[in-house]
């Protein structure tokens, strides 16, 4: 689909004005800085020293075959949290109000097999954008022809069983971005509407650094342990299953439950509503009493707030959060979350099988 969708922001939306004046407001009269605080850079030391520690301890050699596993899944899951807590601030330029510390910290994406400048078109530009549009937002493609989750998306027989085999699917989602996703959306014409020309830089920094990640976690590794090349591949395998399973689920918790929209503009690329009020429709959060999800999930339990001010760092979003649910409800717009993780993975688990039985009355495809 290439038709340039646009919103309806003729009204300018009283909602988002609303609420930006008083997030304001709250900045000003509590005199805090919208970027990272003390308690964010005790985040990113304890996620930073988790991850190169647990590298560390593996590449070191002191632990034997068996030992070496768990500490490969530890780091796949502290790889996740990186890319959560720090990276993704960071890339969209809330971790800092210097650029400079945000494309250090960015650039530590690099370390967990992905791409910072390719998350930073399909995800900030893109993703942000056309939130749960299909055809547009490629975030929701989660195995195109595997995972049906919109009435737009045709039905394939296979798709009966999508609400067992997507957790195994999302597993691999880590795996995608190291060898596949970021080389076919940096390659490809169009990232959803938006057509894609880069940089020259960004071709080296491309391969150069997919490079130095295959080097770090596949060569030296093979080089320095007493292992056998399947027992690399097993341990390699089981960090990216952890982060991939790790990342996987959060994400699709944010916008694929029951209560969010998946809107299709008008044949000429029309929304019916402004932007904010689109992302209120399409967007949920989940856990957002729970200190251990604030603290582990770098504000992604809470994308609300993320996709409304995506330049404020997620330390404050719990705080802000409370001033945007009042103003939704005065505005009369909807507030989705979940009170848990589990409740939210249920809703998501009740939307594949809702999409399943769909397909299991339509003809195969």
């Amino acid at each position: 689909m290439s038709t340039t969708v646009k919103f309806n922001n003729a009204s300018r939306t009283r909602f988002l004005a609303t609420a930006r004046k008083r997030v304001d407001q709250y900045f000003k009269e509590s005199g805090k800085t919208r970027n990272a605080t003390a308690g964010m850079w005790a985040k990113t030391i304890f996620f930073l020293g988790g991850f190169f520690g647990l590298y560390a301890l593996i590449i070191s050699g002191m632990f034997s075959v068996w030992g070496m596993l768990p500490l490969a899944i530890l780091l796949g899951m502290f790889s996740a949290f990186v890319g959560f807590n720090i990276c993704h601030d960071a890339i969209h330029g809330s971790f800092s109000s210097g650029k400079t510390m945000n494309s250090i910290f960015g650039r530590l994406f690099h370390l967990l097999g992905a791409n910072p400048y390719v998350w930073s078109i399909t995800h900030n530009i893109v993703h942000h954008t056309y939130t749960n549009i299909p055809g547009h937002d490629e975030d929701i493609d989660i195995a195109p022809g595997l995972i049906r989750i919109s009435e737009e998306e045709p039905a394939k027989k296979i798709q009966r069983f999508q609400h067992w085999y997507a957790f195994p699917l999302y597993s691999l989602a880590s795996l995608s971005w190291a060898f596949r996703k970021d080389y076919k959306k940096f390659f490809q014409p169009r990232v959803g509407h938006l057509e894609t020309k880069h940089p020259k830089k960004e071709y080296f920094n491309l391969f150069f650094y997919k490079a130095v990640y295959y080097f770090l976690f596949l060569v030296l590794p093979l080089l320095v342990l007493n292992i056998t090349w399947w027992q690399l591949i097993i341990g390699f395998f089981a960090l990216h299953i952890a982060q991939g399973l790790t990342m996987g689920l959060v994400f699709q918790l944010a916008h694929v439950v029951e209560g969010t929209d998946f809107p299709v503009p008008s044949n000429n690329g029309n929304m019916e509503e402004a932007w904010a009020e689109h992302q209120m429709r399409t967007t949920a959060n989940f856990a957002t009493h729970s200190p251990v999800a604030a603290f582990f999930l770098g504000g992604l339990n809470r994308q609300i707030e993320h996709h409304l001010f995506p330049k404020i760092c997620h330390i404050h979003y719990g705080k802000i959060g409370r001033i945007i649910k009042e103003t939704a409800a005065e505005f009369n717009l909807p507030y989705n979350e979940s009170p848990t993780f589990f409740s939210a993975l249920r809703s998501h688990f009740r939307i594949l099988k809702k999409f399943s039985r769909q397909a299991s009355l339509k003809p195969a495809v």
